[in-house]
């Protein structure tokens, strides 16, 4: 008879499998489709990998964070930053999630995911606020890669990705906010040229 400690954490890890069939609305950088939400924080947590050294952060802490947050997509859905969503409804649908999704696994990881996740969502702790402006800055690097990506198809403008992508880039690492800000004029730039 197998452990039941290990049968859940087995149930829950089948489960999760099911990220990677959510698709986001970011382009891969060579437009052959849109990624998924596993995809996206495999991506995050190679982010926090790469960039982390340079901050005043934990960087195993930053990765996990990451590699949770995204969970409750599975029964939430995505809520991409350019659509039209009620926040009250959203966090019902990710809260329910939440409590779903950690509660396949033993009390105490459940709790431990629950924790990290209620963290990530609260954006209070350095890792935190450095997770959120990681996970603004990979659509963001994949927009100007891609010649603009969702911002084209949701006719957003310069100004609104100052507005929507900043203040959460900027609270997380000023450095990686001013380098983000020259991509984007740079976007923005090209965009404008004749032909």
């Amino acid at each position: 008879m197998p452990e039941p400690r290990l049968t859940e954490q087995l149930a829950f890890l089948a489960e999760i499998d099911a990220l990677k069939t959510v698709v986001r609305q970011s382009p891969l950088v060579d437009r052959s489709r849109r990624e998924n939400s596993a995809e996206h924080s495999w991506h995050l947590a190679m982010f926090a990998l790469i960039l982390a050294d340079d901050e005043a952060v934990d960087t195993a802490k930053v990765i996990k964070l990451l590699l949770v947050h995204d969970i409750v997509e599975i029964d939430a859905g995505d809520a991409p930053i350019h659509g039209g969503h009620d926040p009250k409804a959203i966090e019902a649908r990710e809260q329910a999630a939440a409590d779903r999704l950690f509660g396949l696994l033993p009390e105490d990881q459940a709790l431990k995911l629950f924790s990290l996740w209620q963290e990530f969502e609260a954006a209070e702790t350095p890792e935190a606020e450095y997770a959120k402006a990681l996970d603004r800055l990979q659509p963001l690097l994949l927009n100007t890669l891609t010649g603009g990506g969702t911002w084209n198809d949701h006719h957003v403008s310069e100004q609104q990705v100052h507005e929507r992508y900043g203040p959460t880039i900027e609270r997380g690492s000023t450095v990686l906010w001013a380098h983000a800000r020259q991509l984007v004029a740079a976007h923005f730039h090209d965009r404008q040229k004749p032909g």
